[in-house]
């Protein structure tokens, strides 16, 4: 087994570097895929990654479609690749166009501030984007008297909403799956197997899951909580292959996955296998249309400027 996946990796290196491209792998792919990838991060870290990069001449994207749809728009010369087109995002897929055009006509004079966890097509129809670690800093940033729809997901809605006291937020139904399956009895249980641990939690969990946690975090920033706290110990809530980049990251702690049921089964189905069957025949673009990337590209500089980087 060691070594067929040896000779497997051997082959995606010689032809990573025959196709001139850039791997990135999100934090919630596997372990064997985190290790062969050229940069881990959350969605907007490596769609920003794949727009700065000048050496590469194509993106084998690891992530689910919504992700690398974002890397196409914001660097629309450049080839986007996925290992298998199938690993799409339910969450993503809980508000459609025409929903939202709806939700727009029933608030007329709201802003629309949409997670990155959507479609471009969504995007296309947004004023602003915002990601789970700027959220709250978005809507801070808009005009307090404006009403705001925020989409799609539900949990992190309700996040802003307590960060930010704001109290004309129009928030969509939708959920991540896979936090959604973390309850607060897997955070009880956590913490009687490892009573010394903190507990650090993505805001796309469920309230009450939230309410029991010592940090909320992004995937971005509970790397930047764990290495910078004295603890030892970490109950991480959010998806399982979280655990695995923390450990790398982190050398000298211990994490502990809050629930083994988070796990995304769209996230895994990304394999060595098909990393290297994508390097061979590319047969997987991702392709976004001309004037739906043009729409899309405005609400992520939106909220770029609003960060001011």
């Amino acid at each position: 087994m060691l070594d067929s996946q040896s000779a497997l990796i051997e082959k995606i290196n010689r032809l990573r570097r025959e196709r001139g491209a850039l791997i990135l792998a999100h934090s919630y792919q596997s372990a064997e895929v985190q290790d062969i990838a050229d940069l881990v991060g959350d969605s907007l870290e490596l769609s920003r990654a794949a727009a700065r990069e000048d050496r590469a001449r194509c993106i084998i994207f690891c992530g689910v479609h919504f992700m690398a749809e974002t890397a196409r728009i914001l660097r629309p010369e450049r080839p986007v690749h996925m290992p298998d087109p199938n690993a799409g995002c339910p969450l993503a897929d809980m508000i459609t166009a025409r929903e939202l055009a709806e939700l727009r006509k029933a608030h007329p004079e709201a802003l629309v501030v949409t997670y990155v966890n959507s479609t471009a097509e969504i995007k296309a129809q947004s004023d602003v984007c915002c990601t789970s670690a700027n959220a709250a800093q978005v809507v801070n940033s808009l005009p307090p008297d404006r009403e705001i729809i925020f989409i799609p997901d539900r949990n992190l809605g309700g996040w802003v909403a307590e960060q930010t006291g704001r109290k004309n937020m129009v928030i969509w139904r939708g959920f991540c799956p896979t936090h959604n399956r973390i309850l607060e009895r897997d955070v009880q249980e956590a913490r009687a197997a490892h009573p010394g641990a903190l507990v650090v939690a993505h805001p796309e969990c469920r309230p009450e899951v939230r309410k029991l946690a010592d940090q909320i975090a992004s995937t971005s920033g509970m790397v930047r909580f764990c290495r910078e706290s004295p603890a030892r110990e970490f109950i991480i809530g959010t998806e399982v292959g979280m655990v695995w980049r923390l450990g790398r990251e982190c050398p000298g702690k211990r994490f502990y996955p809050v629930s083994e049921l988070a796990d995304c089964p769209n996230m895994k189905l990304t394999t060595l296998e098909k990393i290297l069957w994508e390097l061979e025949e590319m047969s997987h673009p991702v392709e976004v249309p001309a004037e739906v990337a043009e729409r899309a590209r405005r609400p992520l500089e939106k909220m770029v400027e609003i960060l001011g980087t």
